[in-house]
């Protein structure tokens, strides 16, 4: 790296933690100027990053790596809700033609020098089978064939495909757990933001949560530091649903597994929750995933742990009042006799 500090593009700026991330390297002192790239204009104040309005599908990209004289991508872009993107079919084409493009316009950019891909634990999948802790090297035990999961999977593919091609730019690959903050909308703060959580009988699925913070905090670690692979994010410690649940001291319905398919589309349909297949099968068999790497290779140490991550979100939450004992008896009216709530 010169002396006058790096050059970087981040991906994605219209969402709200592009916009974070952006605005933050743009703070950094080590950085010399920031563009960010949507293929819509940010929401909210992107102080001093240059936004330049294109779509990562469009080869114009690489015009403006090369022209910019960028050293360093940050990839933020990869979407998890169909609804965001407008439907699952341009979600897809979002992430994955966005992605192969991106990397086809890095591949062409001599100066380039690192690449750093927002990645998620959602690539592991979530199944009966899973093993109590994802190591970086494992695959998931399901392999997914539709949606968001099997977009991830394919997204790491032509990443590492990059990597090999290009040996001399360092790709580093942030598997983060599910984000949690009090700014974050994402599929799973909006289910822990209802009024009435349903849950799946019989099973209390294990979850890790990474604090927004810390997502902006290791994306500017491995944006500056210089180390690269694939490596999973998570606040120490894991909480089953159970626990989420109590902590934030929300009701929840606990719906044979059939019936959650109807209960979600149902929260869909009124804009509450999306209940994707990655989502049920997170809140059916949940997830855990192995940090060791971040510390001793990345170097990261989150600032909070995935208890003190939920206790943030949750110093947020409106208390839920009569709207929960409402939702409770049009969820009950709508189940079939023997389901239950807690």
């Amino acid at each position: 790296m010169g002396s006058a500090g790096r050059v970087v593009l981040v991906t994605g700026v219209s969402r709200d933690l592009g916009r974070r991330f952006a605005r933050a390297a743009a703070d950094d002192p080590t950085v010399a100027r920031v563009i960010g790239i949507d293929a819509v204009p940010p929401r909210g104040d992107i102080g001093d990053v240059s936004f330049v309005r294109a779509d990562i599908r469009n080869p114009v990209i690489a015009k403006v790596i090369v022209k910019e004289d960028v050293d360093t991508v940050v990839h933020m872009s990869v979407i998890s809700t169909p609804g965001s993107a407008g439907g699952r079919n341009t979600m897809k084409e979002l992430n994955v033609i966005g992605t192969m493009q991106l990397l086809a316009a890095c591949q062409q950019a001599p100066e380039l020098r690192a690449v750093v891909v927002k990645s998620t634990t959602t690539v592991y999948g979530a199944s009966s089978r899973d093993p109590a802790m994802f190591t970086e090297d494992m695959e998931p035990r399901r392999v997914p064939r539709a949606g968001y999961a099997k977009d991830v999977a394919e997204i790491e593919g032509y990443v590492r495909g990059f990597a090999r091609r290009r040996p001399d730019v360092r790709v580093t690959m942030v598997r983060a757990a599910n984000i949690i903050g009090p700014e974050v909308n994402s599929p799973l703060t909006s289910y822990l933001r209802l009024p009435v959580i349903p849950t799946v009988l019989g099973h209390d699925p294990r979850l890790q949560f990474l604090h927004e913070r810390d997502l902006m905090a290791v994306l500017r670690h491995a944006m500056l530091t210089d180390v690269a692979g694939t490596f999973n994010v998570a606040g120490d410690g894991i909480l089953k649903l159970s626990q989420v649940v109590r902590r934030l001291q929300r009701p929840s319905v606990g719906l044979p597994t059939f019936a959650v398919g109807g209960v979600g589309s149902a929260l869909r349909s009124a804009r509450l929750a999306d209940f994707s297949p990655e989502q049920l099968g997170l809140l059916t068999y949940g997830r855990g995933v192995d940090t060791t790497r971040m510390r001793t290779e990345l170097g990261f140490e989150p600032e909070f742990t995935t208890a003190e991550a939920l206790a943030d979100f949750g110093s947020t939450l409106r208390p839920t009042g009569g709207r929960a004992d409402r939702v409770l008896a049009q969820l009950e009216a709508s189940l079939p006799a023997g389901a239950r709530h807690g």
